[in-house]
C-alpha cells in the first residue's frame, strides 16, 4: 500500500466514524486503567503507547509486566479486529487511527513513541504525531 492510499484509507476510516468509535473506549481500554500493575508501570515510564496501536516497552519489563502488557495488546488486537472489520478496513489501518489517538490522549508524563521510533515524554504541549493521523 502507497502512502497516498494509506493516507485516503486512514482518512476514509475517519469519516466512516471510526474516530467516534475509538475514542468510545473499548472494554480493554477500562479494564487496563483497573490493573496496578500496568498503572504503575505507566507511571513510572516502563511503558508507553506506540505509534501502531499498541503498548510497547521504554524499558525491559519483568516477567509479570510483560504478562499484563501482552494480555492488554491481546485485548486490544481484538477489539481493532472486531472494530475494523465493522468499518470494512484492516487491522493495521484501525490499530494505527487508535494508536493516533491513544498518544494524543497520554498526559503530561507519560511515554509514547515518537514519529520516528524514538520513547518520548509527554510534555504539557501536544506530542509528536505521526502525519497519517486523523
Amino acid at each position: 500500500m502507497t502512502m497516498v492510499s494509506m493516507r485516503k484509507s486512514i482518512a476514509a476510516l475517519a469519516g466512516a466514524g471510526l474516530v467516534l468509535s475509538v475514542l468510545a473506549a473499548p472494554a480493554p481500554a477500562a479494564a487496563q486503567n483497573r490493573d496496578p500493575a500496568y498503572a504503575a508501570a505507566r507511571a513510572s515510564g516502563q511503558v508507553g503507547e506506540k505509534m501502531d496501536g499498541y503498548l510497547g516497552y521504554v524499558t525491559p519489563a519483568a516477567p509479570a509486566l510483560r504478562a499484563v502488557v501482552e494480555d492488554i495488546n491481546i485485548k486490544r488486537k481484538a477489539v481493532y479486529a472486531e472494530k475494523a472489520q465493522a468499518n470494512k478496513a484492516t487491522v493495521e489501518e484501525y490499530a494505527l487511527t487508535s494508536g493516533c489517538l491513544l498518544i494524543a490522549h497520554t498526559k503530561p508524563g507519560e511515554k509514547y513513541q515518537a514519529p520516528d521510533g524514538s520513547w518520548q515524554t509527554r510534555g504539557d504541549g501536544p506530542p509528536l504525531r505521526d502525519s497519517r493521523c486523523p
